[in-house]
Parts: structure tokens; C-alpha cells; sequence
């Protein structure tokens, strides 16, 4: 790899943070954090295809690029996370510190590592940073960038790669620093009174899609309809609006939204509706059933203000929640086990003041 492509990546610069307060060290942390969230995805997209080069990994090249990736760009990573685990723990003002990116950190240094999930990926990981000579298996390093690969343990199926795992925790690095300040900004008109993360036992969705139930009369026998289930009660019994991708990208996928409300697990389907299982553990299929693990964030404002999609991705609260949950090194189990709801506290006719958002808050490397 060559220097440039190092250079790619938006490293802190830590005579930045030399002879400085802690506020003005942290608000460095935060705008280094901010431009690489901007910076590094590229970077590891370049760095991928790299990793696929075979040219790249034989002959004479094959020790130089080892090198590059096993002592370059993993021991940056490492020396760049302690400086931070340093500075951060130096603070004079140790309440400016978001507590969430000591884990961060820590599972950041477990993925440089290699402790991962798979065990397959673990193996691959395991041997490439053992040998130059692994990485002349094109295979080998499509476990480690990810992509198509069939001698190595699997028939040419898409893998994720050592590089997703690395991107990813790079990413929850920053998400820690610099999210807690945008959810404070995004909030203009309305404000997010308090999150709270809840995993029920397993349970079932049941509900409608449709144009109909933009008619209120009809979105009403709905609900009307789900009233007959008391006795199938799942303790979370708020009208909900329940949106996902069916488990797939937001590219790939087209969005579904359900009215509903969850029940006990089993819960009878009416005829006409649709039903979604949801459990406690992840079981590591690509879509449904979903994680009964959710993050939940309850409002105050106007329907106006909570709606509104100007400067967000989606709206205020889907916006806001999901940020809140990335500022603090949360999981969201996108794209397979993805989904959110809009709450309705005093149910549907009053318009929603809560949302929720799947988490995946077990999914943590082998230790």
C-alpha cells in the first residue's frame, strides 16, 4: 500500500491536542472526528480493492504490502487509539467526556486484534497477520476485504470482511465524540426527554400496510380489530407504525411501513393482516425474525417539529434517535435485523410522540 493511500485516511494530529485546555483538546477530538467520519469510508473503499489487487500480493510486492497493512495501517490504528485513550483520560474536566468511547475504544483495539464473531473470519485474520505468505491467497484476502471468495472455507458467497469490522469500529469511534453535539443541535422545537434501551421476550407484530389506512375511518377498524386481542397483550401495547426494509439494504429494498401493535409471541393473525416475529437474540439470518431489542426514545414538541424532515435524513425523531444511539457506541443491526417504530404514547389519534429503533446490544466480539 502506498503512502498516499495511507494518507487517505484522516488521522489526528496529536500536537493538536499539546499545551491546550481540556475543552479546547476535546472540541479537537470532536473536529477530527467529524472530518473523518467524512474522510475514512473512502479510504477503506480504496483500501479494499487494494487488498483484492493480486498484482499487490506476489512476487516482490507481497512482504512491502503486508507490511503496509499488518504493521502500517493496524499499528497506526493502535497507537492513534491509545493516544486517545490517553488524552481523554488526562482531562482536567472529565465530565466533558462522552463515557461511551472508552467501550468504543476498547472494542476497536479487540477488532485490530482479530477477536471477531466468526470463527472463520477469526482463522483468516489469524493467519494474516501471522505470515506474509497467507496474503498470496486471493481468497484469504477476500475473507479479509470482503467479497466474493470460494476455496476459503465457503462456495463464492458475499463474506464480510476483516475491513468491514474495522471500518465499523473506526466509525463508533467517532459517532462517541462528535454525536452527542449533533443530537443537541437537531434539536429546534422539540426535545428528546429520555432514551432508554428495553429487550422484551419474543413477540409478534401484527398489522396492515396499505394507501387505505391514510383514511382514518379505516386505520381505526384496525386498531378496532386488534382491541379483540387483549388477551394476547405483550406488556408494550402502544399503536405503532412499524417500518423496515424486510432485513435488506435501503437501496436494495423498498421501505414498508405497518400499522400495529406487538403481541405475545404466537399471537393469532387476523385475516387481512401481516405478521412480523421478533426475539430477544440474534440468530444470525440475513432478515426476519427481527431483534425484540430496541432502543426507545420518548419526545416532547410539536407534531410539526417531531415530523419534520428539513436538514434530516428521514425525520426529527428517526434522526435524532438513531444519533443518540450511535453517541453512545450502540449497535443498530443494520441492514439484516433493521427496523424502526413510531410510538403513539395516547394512542394513534393523537399522533406519535415516541420512536423506536432496533438495537443489537449483545453483539460484541469473543473475548
Amino acid at each position: 500500500m502506498t503512502s498516499e493511500r495511507m494518507e487517505n485516511f484522516c488521522w489526528f494530529d496529536f500536537s493538536r491536542a499539546e499545551g491546550h485546555t481540556s475543552e479546547e483538546n476535546y472540541q479537537e477530538l470532536v473536529d477530527w472526528s467529524r472530518e473523518a467520519r467524512g474522510k475514512n469510508p473512502n479510504a477503506f473503499d480504496s483500501l479494499k480493492d487494494w487488498v483484492l489487487d493480486d498484482p499487490s500480493w506476489s512476487g516482490g510486492n507481497l512482504v512491502g504490502s503486508w507490511g503496509q497493512l499488518a504493521n502500517g495501517l493496524i499499528g497506526r490504528f493502535r497507537e492513534q487509539n491509545a493516544g486517545f485513550r490517553r488524552i481523554l483520560q488526562e482531562m482536567e474536566l472529565p465530565e466533558l467526556v462522552n463515557p461511551a468511547v472508552f467501550p468504543a475504544l476498547d472494542a476497536f483495539d479487540r477488532t485490530l486484534e482479530g477477536e471477531l464473531p466468526d470463527p472463520q473470519l477469526k482463522e483468516a485474520v489469524r493467519q494474516m497477520l501471522a505470515s506474509p505468505a497467507a496474503m498470496e491467497s486471493h481468497s484469504l484476502r477476500a475473507r479479509i476485504a470482503g467479497g466474493k471468495t470460494g476455496s476459503y472455507g465457503t462456495d463464492a458467497i458475499e463474506v464480510t470482511g476483516y475491513l468491514n469490522f474495522l471500518e465499523d469500529a473506526d466509525a463508533a469511534v467517532q459517532w462517541t465524540l462528535f454525536m452527542p453535539g449533533v443530537v443537541e443541535e437537531q434539536q429546534k422545537g422539540f426535545r428528546l426527554e429520555r432514551l432508554s434501551y428495553r429487550t422484551l421476550p419474543a413477540i409478534r407484530f401484527l398489522g396492515r400496510e396499505g394507501e387505505d389506512l391514510e383514511n382514518p375511518q379505516a386505520r381505526r377498524e384496525l386498531f378496532a380489530e386488534l382491541d379483540r386481542l387483549d388477551q394476547y397483550r405483550c406488556g408494550f401495547d402502544y399503536d405503532l407504525f412499524f417500518m423496515h426494509h424486510y432485513g435488506l439494504c435501503v437501496d436494495v429494498g423498498p421501505w414498508h411501513g405497518f400499522w400495529g401493535r406487538f403481541f405475545q409471541a404466537g399471537a393469532p393473525v387476523p385475516e387481512g393482516f401481516a405478521y412480523f416475529d421478533l426475539v430477544p437474540e440474534n440468530n444470525g439470518a440475513e432478515g426476519p425474525p427481527f431483534l425484540s431489542q430496541f432502543a426507545f426514545g420518548v419526545f416532547s414538541g410539536s407534531q410539526e417539529a417531531l415530523h419534520s424532515r428539513q436538514g434530516f435524513d428521514s425525520d426529527a425523531m428517526y434522526d435524532v434517535t438513531r444519533n443518540a444511539i450511535l453517541g453512545q457506541g450502540v449497535l443498530i443491526p443494520y441492514p439484516h435485523k433493521y427496523w424502526t417504530a413510531e410510538v403513539f404514547l395516547q394512542g394513534w389519534e393523537q399522533g406519535g410522540t415516541g420512536y423506536l429503533f432496533s438495537v443489537d446490544r449483545e453483539a460484541q466480539p469473543e473475548k
